[in-house]
């Protein structure tokens, strides 16, 4: 793996061509809402492969693309036995009436360079096709021939800012418990993925109990919580060479459920002492502690706010799990849930505007969002178990863990839009659980 990332290097190149003026009615745009959207036809032919030795990455890439935004549910690409037109080298003059009698709004061309050194070059242009104009600038993209996948991505996060305006999410990794055996042995180990659940690798083997791993800020380290002493202890690992620490909290005490602050130097995390469970603050660089909860409840599953000021809880101060809100150094915690039910593993969105999180009530258990408030929830899913929540990096999708009934019962991850559409399984090799969605590369 390490090997793998090294060798990844970006190259983005603007202005391949010259750019027409926009149309004075604006570019084409998909506005999200909340109601009802109508996917967004598009076009994605195979790239113009400029070798043969690019012939199988050029259709690969091309089908990557087309996935990613057809996985979004905001687009439906226009199969290929229906194009009038085939698009023959990437400055070939596009022939719009062909693409709007198949009623393609817009068009995705490109071409794939690939040489003996295994450098891939792959240039894309995005079109409005109704307008007969390219939406911004064409682009390229370099990478080794391992990259491919990362391409494609980075090209489909280009088509969707375009189309969008919103920030994009397909070149982000999560990483996951993959769970193997029967739900009474269950073994489980660290992993890592690709947004969509392709190009995984294992962090840790499975020979103690792991859970909740949590992203840092630059997607260089995780947090993870392990039974590997006997109790939970929370571990830190860099991703890049897979070695990993205890953090220091304490002999002969619980330390679980950490998560890192906005900037990447703070770690907040509960611990156990006696019967009691509080949230405690940790400096990374010089270990100094800081205790920001002390009641005689359990107070756990702090996350931060985007800008670092806030940190949102779980507690059952109150009698009953709820959720709460109180400064990043401690304080006053005001309460912000109040609907039926239990509620659990809050996460602070990427956008500040909105706290995912995981409620039990009637037996079942849901995902949900709700303001920073308590105002406007909503809950997202419905099921047996659903629980542990995670945000893509632009606020706009949210990971979560589904388990299935009985004794044969399974674990996977789905994915759903905040509006509550879009739900969709993730692809995993096993079962998994507890997913962290890291930031856009």
């Amino acid at each position: 793996m390490i090997a793998r990332l090294a060798a990844l290097v970006f190259v983005c190149a603007t202005a391949l061509l010259p750019v027409q003026a926009m149309a004075q009615s604006g570019p084409l745009r998909i506005e999200i809402t909340e109601g009802v959207i109508e996917p967004l036809p598009f076009a994605v032919p195979d790239f113009v492969a400029e070798s043969a030795a690019a012939e199988q990455f050029a259709a690969d890439i091309s089908r990557v693309i087309a996935a990613d935004l057809t996985g979004t549910g905001l687009f439906r690409e226009i199969p290929r036995d229906a194009h009038i037109s085939r698009v023959s080298s990437f400055g070939a003059p596009v022939q719009f009436a062909d693409w709007k009698a198949i009623n393609a709004q817009a068009l995705i061309t490109g071409s794939v360079a690939a040489d003996s050194s295994g450098r891939v070059v792959v240039k894309f242009r995005v079109w409005d096709v109704f307008a007969g104009q390219e939406l911004g600038q064409g682009m390229q993209f370099v990478s080794d021939a391992n990259g491919w996948r990362r391409l494609a991505h980075k090209v489909a996060d280009q088509v969707y800012s375009r189309l969008t305006g919103e920030t994009p999410y397909f070149d982000s990794r999560v990483v996951f418990v993959s769970e193997t055996g029967p739900k009474d042995a269950r073994q489980k180990r660290l992993a890592i993925m690709d947004y969509d659940g392709a190009s995984v690798q294992f962090l840790t083997d499975d020979s103690s109990l792991v859970l909740a791993p949590r992203f840092s800020p630059n997607g260089e380290r995780v947090l993870y919580t392990s039974y590997a002493t006997g109790f939970p202890r929370i571990h830190v690992l860099t991703v890049g060479d897979v070695n990993s620490r205890i953090l220091q909290v304490g002999e002969g005490v619980m330390s679980f459920a950490p998560r890192f602050s906005p900037d990447g130097r703070m770690v907040v995390y509960s611990l156990t002492q006696g019967s009691n469970t509080d949230i405690f603050a940790m400096d990374l660089a010089s270990g100094a502690t800081r205790r920001l909860t002390s009641t005689p409840s359990i107070e756990t599953a702090p996350s931060f706010s985007p800008d670092g000021s806030r940190i949102v809880f779980e507690s059952d101060r109150s009698g009953s799990q709820q959720l709460y809100i109180m400064p990043a150094m401690g304080g006053e915690a005001q309460r912000i849930s109040f609907g039926e039910g239990r509620y659990g593993t809050p996460v602070w969105s990427p956008r500040g505007d909105r706290i995912a999180f995981t409620k039990q009530n009637a037996g079942r258990f849901h995902i949900g969002v709700m303001r920073t408030d308590g105002a406007e929830e909503r809950l997202l899913t419905a099921s047996f178990l659903d629980e542990g929540p995670t945000w893509a990096p632009n606020g706009r999708v949210i990971m979560f863990a589904r388990e299935t009934q009985g004794a044969q019962g399974s674990s996977a991850l789905y994915s759903v839009d905040i509006s509550g559409r879009n739900l969709k399984r993730v692809r995993t090799p096993a079962g998994a659980s507890d997913p962290s969605w890291g930031p856009l590369q």
